[in-house]
């Protein structure tokens, strides 16, 4: 018995990523029963980060496989908005611990062993016409294999728009806008045409053109959602903000 243990306990320390945490279903794919949890964690060679979820001892987890664990709970889950940004390279400042902004289909918490160790925001939004297994620009980051999910810099732009006057203000939404001159003007044209929010459509290509970004003189305004002929009117705390059609 004790060279079947051994056998299974390897496995789980050469199989696995540094930094991944395992659930209790990994843990049996594994060949790791229940029972037999229970006893590395007494025996030191687990820690119980939650009800069914572990951590190998002294090994933490780690942000990437931290994520792609939450992205098989939560439906639609991926780093967006300002996040997502970030990730590609557009801010304006590093914060010295900034939060992390997940976006998905569903509603729910994220788990106080996620944010705990990775201080997080998740948002419940669904901003585009598309399914949830299917979500559009939205790939691993870097395009390897077992990353997190990640928003394209185009779509990260519009997510950053739509919290605007709920809980992002105008002034860091423009500043990032600024430097958001190496966007794709074709990904972000169908990416417009599918939005749902007609803030977001109007913001973005007022901010567009105010700003006179290359990619906002390629964009025909006729093809996107863009609401009634009146002014979109709402409340930031930035002030009252006033969209035209």
């Amino acid at each position: 018995m004790a060279t079947i243990n051994g056998d299974k306990l390897k496995r789980l320390y050469t199989r696995l990523a540094p930094g991944t945490p395992v659930t209790s279903a990994d843990l049996a794919a594994l060949g790791i029963s229940a029972d037999l949890a229970v006893h590395y964690v007494r025996a030191g060679w687990l820690e119980r980060m939650a009800r069914g979820v572990y951590s190998r001892t002294n090994d933490p987890p780690a942000l990437h496989p931290s994520l792609a664990l939450l992205q098989r709970v939560f439906e639609g889950l991926h780093v967006g908005g300002k996040s997502a940004l970030d990730w590609h390279g557009i801010r304006q400042y590093v914060a010295q611990r900034p939060v992390l902004h997940l976006y998905g289909w569903q509603a729910g918490r994220l788990p106080e062993w996620f944010t705990k160790r990775f201080p997080a925001e998740y948002h419940r939004k669904r901003l585009f016409e598309e399914r949830p297994d299917a979500l559009l620009h939205v790939r691993p980051f870097e395009g390897h294999q077992g990353a997190p999910l990640v928003s394209s810099p185009e779509r990260a732009l519009l997510e950053l728009l739509s919290e605007v006057g709920v809980r992002q203000s105008l002034q860091e939404a423009r500043e990032l806008v600024e430097s958001s001159y190496n966007i794709r003007a074709g990904v972000l044209s169908e990416l417009l045409k599918r939005c749902g929010s007609i803030k977001t459509v109007r913001l973005c290509l007022q901010l567009g053109r105010e700003l006179s970004l290359p990619w906002a003189g390629k964009l025909d305004p006729s093809q996107f959602p863009r609401g009634s002929n009146r002014p979109w009117v709402g409340r930031s705390r930035d002030g009252l903000l006033v969209l035209k059609p």
